[in-house]
């Protein structure tokens, strides 16, 4: 059977089948345990939707502090941009295994590495914070930058594949220049 052009692609239920559907929605659950399994399944399965529009990229889905194009210029510019935030967690490891090897010299070589790690990812984020800032006003003259920067730190403070919503871009990629849309 081929679905006519401009159809819904389904054959329309009979009404003994419509009635049904229609009455096993209407059915309210006789128990507080029934009704508190309705309610999970339901917010489930809304959670679900939600999790994966944020996925795909859908601004509809997306909470109102990712909202906007000065938001969405914010995830872009962080993204396209190598941090040195993505090697702190290889470089907290190095400097557990140093500090607890038990040899004193390679514990401070450890709290070295860990103390010039916090000092580079500070330098890091003012770079990003000017760098933004520079980048935000040429793209939108006279638009606020309030709470961007905060905005901006928080997610490349997060590892790269956590992120959500998720990455439209690649490192080093070039933004685009129109973000009105």
């Amino acid at each position: 059977m081929t679905a006519k052009v401009g159809g819904k692609g389904r054959p329309t239920p009979t009404r003994k089948e419509a009635e049904a559907a229609a009455k096993a929605r209407a059915k309210t659950p006789r128990t507080r345990k029934e009704l508190a399994a309705a309610q999970r399944s339901t917010r489930t399965e809304s959670s679900k939707t939600v999790r994966q529009g944020m996925k795909d990229g859908d601004e509809r889905y997306f909470p109102a502090r990712d909202k906007g194009p000065e938001k969405r210029f914010v995830r872009d510019f962080v993204d396209a941009r190598f941090s040195l935030v993505e090697l702190v967690i290889p470089l907290l490891i190095v400097t557990m295994v140093l500090g607890y090897s038990g040899n004193s010299s390679l514990a401070r070589i450890g709290n070295t590495i860990l103390l010039g790690t916090i000092v580079f990812v500070v330098m890091d984020l003012f770079v990003l914070r000017f760098r933004l800032r520079k980048a935000f006003d040429q793209r939108f003259p006279g638009k606020s930058s309030k709470g961007l920067t905060y905005y901006a730190v928080t997610r490349s403070l997060q590892m790269k594949f956590m992120r959500l919503p998720k990455s439209r871009v690649r490192i080093g990629q070039h933004l685009p220049d129109d973000y009105q849309r």
